[in-house]
């Protein structure tokens, strides 16, 4: 089995030193970049499986470059953030971060969330033939691809968090699902106290819809429970 790649994109040495250290501990190869050109070229030449990343970098900072990552690559990504920078995770996770993790960090917390998210990403999904397409009040969601399409045609490809929330609502239409149970669908992890990812993962699906302005409500929030499909399945 091929050792996994982390990119660690981090302008400030000793931090970005000791991530590499951190990681090479764990038995991972490890490369290193100062900031987005010096990323991108990095990604050009390796196979990288998994990228932790400071927001606050010089020149483009790590939510301009996480949006650049995801518009051609669908790499892991673990955001590393300011203790207060409540906006700047949040953000991150509408523009489709993984994770993230506030400074300072613990170092064994970072090494298990990371070793979580390869072992997700690197997983290969079973794909069923019969169900490869599903379809939904005029909307298609291609399971091998992740390409949500509108009644109109247009398609986008989902971030894996969104496809799977949107996925495991699908399977079962009108079910409650707690924002426990999404997270641990979504992210393999556990809510953590003011955890907010759930909540900003259904907001972007449901913005996808909101640009179809005949498409009716289909996700439905039910206070103080979670969230439910409330579409019709098209057979």
């Amino acid at each position: 089995m091929q050792t996994p790649v982390i990119l660690v994109v981090e302008d400030e040495e000793v931090t970005r030193l000791n991530l590499v250290s951190l990681f090479q501990g764990e038995g991972y190869d490890v490369i290193e970049a100062v900031n987005g050109e010096e990323m991108h070229k990095k990604l050009e030449e390796n196979q990288v499986n998994l990228i932790v990343m400071d927001i606050n970098l010089p020149g483009k900072n790590g939510l301009i470059l996480a949006r650049e990552l995801r518009q051609k690559e669908n790499i892991g990504l673990i955001f590393l953030t300011g203790r207060d920078s409540e906006v700047d995770r949040i953000l991150g996770l509408e523009i489709g971060a993984d994770d993230y993790l506030t400074k300072p960090f613990n170092p064994r917390e970072l090494t298990i969330r990371a070793r979580n998210l390869l072992s997700r990403t690197s997983a290969q999904p079973v794909v069923e033939e019969h169900k490869s397409i599903l379809k939904f009040n005029g909307w298609t969601l291609d399971e091998n691809s992740r390409n949500l399409t509108s009644p109109s045609g247009s398609a986008r490809r989902l971030p894996k968090g969104e496809y799977r929330a949107l996925r495991l609502m699908l399977d079962t239409p009108g079910k409650i699902f707690t924002r426990e149970q999404l997270i641990r669908h979504m992210t393999g992890r556990d809510l953590r106290p003011n955890d907010r990812t759930v909540d900003v993962t259904i907001r972007r699906i449901r913005k996808h819809f909101e640009s179809d302005i005949d498409s009716p409500e289909l996700i439905s929030t039910i206070h103080g429970e979670g969230y439910r499909f409330v579409g019709k399945i098209e057979k």
